[in-house]
């Protein structure tokens, strides 16, 4: 049974941020699907079993984004 978690993310500018946010959020061990929204400035997460904060934070940063919290 999937799980749903929602990340907010800084540094998105364009719609290639929301790919590139996509594509790393997606290669995470157990995301099975990520919907980024430039206009929310969130990520809705399909996972297996929730990430920790820490997960998605040192993701983004090594990218060049913000992690901004978990919803």
């Amino acid at each position: 049974m999937s799980k749903k978690q929602t990340i907010k993310v800084g540094g998105m500018m364009c719609e290639g941020c929301v790919r590139m946010v996509g594509k790393v959020l997606g290669n995470l061990p157990g995301v099975l699907k990520a919907d980024v929204s430039l206009k929310k400035n969130e990520a809705v997460l399909k996972v297996e079993e929730p990430l920790s904060a820490e997960t998605y934070s040192k993701a983004l940063e090594e990218a060049g984004y913000r992690f901004e919290g978990l919803e």
